[in-house]
């Protein structure tokens, strides 16, 4: 293993990933134990969490947990937070990567589903670290990284919901850096362009044939290729980069590409 290697598995604490038993997340919880971090995750799906658990710890020999967390839900989190204690010990990171992409158009969003997406995308942030905050700070290195899209910044008007809660998290990103510096603890945003993942659902070959060709590799992103920016935004590799949005898009953001 080189230095490099070594500090991008520093700090050595725990990871709450949300999200963790599929796509990003699971991708993101492979990369961090691959390099001796335990991990904790957190999802709505509790099988698809705890077998990946499971797997994760088998195969790389770090502590794993896998929990049944909806995030929509407020209660949800105190509890998951007291279980991933007792399972990681020391808890140093965050990765905030659970999150949906309903259709709904502007005629089909209602009070309902705007809270319920409004609530898992962009009030789980603050949720989170409220809950883990006393530990991001008495632990070197803590740091939280929070999914934000390429959909912040273009417009599809398909999914206003998840447009709006994305821009959110980056300006929260940018808020919550501020106050968190105090304490130690980095905060940046993340944004995903067009990645190969099961939030994509019926909207995959779409997606392919329109954006396709506007991408420079040519290919949407494997959950891989986000994951390990992840691991390093959540490393001592990263020790200077705070309240910033770091955009994984294959150069579609600024493509110019018919």
């Amino acid at each position: 293993m080189s230095v490099s290697d070594e500090r991008l598995g520093t700090p050595g604490t725990g990871v709450v990933i949300t999200g963790g038993a599929s796509g990003i997340g699971l991708a993101t919880a492979h990369a961090l134990a691959e390099v001796g971090r335990p991990v904790a995750l957190w999802d709505i799906n509790a099988e698809g969490a705890q077998a990946a658990a499971a797997d994760i710890a088998a195969r790389y020999g770090v502590a794993a947990v896998g929990l049944a967390v909806d995030l929509r839900n407020p209660q949800a989190v105190a509890p998951a937070a007291i279980e991933t204690r007792a399972a990681l010990g020391s808890i140093g990171g965050i990765v905030h990567g659970a999150g949906t992409a309903v259709q709904t158009g502007i005629g089909g969003v209602t009070p309902e589903n705007f809270d319920a997406g409004m609530a898992l995308h962009v009030r789980a942030v603050i949720e989170l670290v409220q809950a883990f905050r006393d530990d991001l700070k008495a632990h070197p290195g803590g740091a939280v990284v929070a999914i934000s899209s390429i959909n912040a910044w273009f417009g599809n008007g398909m999914i206003p919901i998840y447009t709006a809660a994305k821009g959110a998290v980056i300006s929260l990103v940018r808020s919550m850096a501020d106050e968190l510096a105090h304490d130690g603890i980095r905060i940046n945003a993340l944004s995903p362009g067009m990645i190969d993942t099961p939030i994509l659902g019926e909207m995959r070959d779409g997606m392919a044939q329109i954006y396709g060709p506007r991408i420079f590799p040519g290919r949407f992103g494997k959950p891989e290729e986000i994951a390990t920016t992840i691991r390093f935004l959540l490393s001592d590799e990263a020790s200077y980069i705070t309240a910033t949005e770091i955009v994984v898009d294959g150069g579609i953001r600024h493509s110019q590409r018919p």
